[in-house]
């Protein structure tokens, strides 16, 4: 790659996350001049994006803030939405457009390239669908948690300083046309050992990518001008064949090494912080339901049995109130970008709209959901959990929306994002008004300041498009 001159337009490249200079040095061997390797670049983006998904560092990830599972305690403004004072949604954008969607659009280029006479067209269609499927994994994250944001014009510094913003749902609408491309590629292993996720696994790869359409489906299926497209993906997601166990869920395994632990144990036992307690918003919901699951996700730092959330939002007393199990900041637990249960609600979703299956299967799909949930965090008891009149499906309040809300936002621990995106989706279970600030629940991140300052004119044109650049503003798929 050239040598970038940083003169004042490419600083404000470099600011709004669309430099490739950082890979000069990685690309440069004094014996051995090469380009960076497509596995390398695919493995970075990989670890990049579950660290950015899987973080609770309040500087980059308050994902399980906004979700209200978790709550502070010394510091309380994130759990407040304080989002500008730590640069937050800017920090979230730099790391995705810039450790995850940047590297993989150079794993391409790189693998396009690559000259080596033993790479099949085969395995090299195999590997662009692997970095596809990760790809728009990021970019359909980035639009439901901004709305519009760069797309046609992203990733490329040397013709676009100043990109504009793309229509958030013709974006979604182009991801949903790319994944259904994406997926028959997938046909050898790929990156192999190079990839952390499934280990070049053909098969599981084409569930994940199934999954994923599933999920980008029923997220747009209520959006009027996307709602043939909504059906078409979820029917081509479940008749391709999406999870169908834990064994399938999309996760990267961490190790008890550095830089390679999960980084909730680096944010919390290798920082030695006390930063966070469980939030009373599940606490309280899971004591009501009696949840077997509480023994798993929580310690029992107040005695056996007895758990105790902090008033979300408040200045909570670290020991007075119940802390995150061990199994949590272990420096191996694995991550997830999704899993099995979440899919089965999303079945359960499409089965309630007929649009794979009937009404009359919604209940098998859910009562599924939670058993993988209770599976993978190895709780015992689940038939009994099913009886409780406030979670079988038959008699549980509420309409099929309120049901698999609520169990979906109970499933999705540990996985702040999909918990937030989870109440966004559903609208339930009801959220506490944080204790200091009082102010609502965000329904999307604000763009970045340096966004606001150095893309103005490109800026100020999205934020009236969507709304508003407000912590409020509903986005195009979350308006129903």
């Amino acid at each position: 790659m050239k040598k970038i001159i940083l003169t004042a337009l490419s600083i404000i490249t470099l600011i709004s996350c669309q430099s490739d200079e950082q890979y000069e040095d990685k690309n440069i061997d004094p014996k051995n001049p090469t380009e960076v390797s497509p596995e390398f670049l695919f493995n970075a983006a990989t670890k990049n994006l579950f660290d950015q998904m899987t973080s609770t560092n309040v500087n980059t990830n308050i994902f399980r803030m906004l979700g209200q599972h978790w709550t502070e305690t010394t510091y309380v403004d994130e759990a407040n939405y304080d989002f500008n004072t730590r640069n937050i949604p800017q920090n979230h954008w730099r790391e995705m457009y810039t450790d995850v969607l940047f590297d993989l659009g150079d794993a391409k280029i790189n693998n396009d390239n690559d000259t080596n006479p033993l790479l099949t067209a085969e395995t090299r269609k195999t590997k662009n669908a692997q970095i596809e499927i990760l790809s728009i994994y990021a970019w359909a994250q980035m639009v439901e948690t901004f709305g519009n944001i760069p797309y046609t014009q992203a990733l490329k510094p040397r013709e676009f300083v100043l990109p504009v913003y793309d229509d958030a749902a013709t974006i979604y609408s182009d991801l949903l046309a790319r994944l259904t491309v994406a997926i028959p590629n997938l046909t050898n292993n790929g990156f192999g050992a190079a990839d952390k996720i499934y280990g070049g696994d053909p098969v599981k790869w084409k569930k994940f990518g199934n999954s994923l359409l599933l999920r980008m489906g029923l997220r747009v299926a209520d959006v009027p001008a996307l709602a043939a497209k909504s059906t078409a993906a979820i029917q081509a997601a479940v008749s391709g064949g999406v999870f169908t166990s834990n064994a399938d869920n999309a996760a990267f395994a961490y190790s008890n090494s550095t830089p390679n632990t999960n980084p909730v144990w680096v944010d919390l036992v290798q920082s030695g912080r006390s930063d966070f307690v469980v939030a009373n918003t599940l606490v309280d919901k899971m004591n009501t339901l009696n949840d077997p699951r509480r023994s798993f996700y929580f310690d029992q730092n107040l005695g056996a049995g007895v758990y105790d959330g902090g008033p979300y939002g408040d200045n909570n007393s670290f020991s007075t109130y119940t802390h995150v199990s061990a199994r949590i900041i272990d420096p191996t637990n694995p991550a997830s970008l999704m899993d099995y249960a979440e899919v089965c609600f999303y079945l359960a979703d499409a089965a309630e709209r007929s649009i794979s299956g009937t009404p009359a299967t919604a209940a098998d799909f859910y009562n599924k959901g939670i058993t993988a949930s209770f599976d993978y965090w190895g709780t015992p008891n689940v038939a009994a959990y099913l009886l409780n009149p406030d979670v079988n499906y038959a008699t549980a309040p509420g309409s099929y929306k309120v049901k698999i809300g609520t169990q979906l936002w109970l499933a999705m621990y540990n996985r702040g994002y999909e918990a937030w995106t989870a109440w966004r989706t559903y609208d339930f279970p009801g959220f506490n008004l944080p204790a200091v600030s009082e102010d609502p629940v965000p329904t999307r991140y604000t763009y970045p300041i340096n966004e606001q300052n150095l893309n103005k004119t490109n800026y100020n044109a999205a934020a009236a498009a969507i709304g508003g650049d407000n912590q409020t503003t509903k986005l195009f798929w979350d308006k129903f």
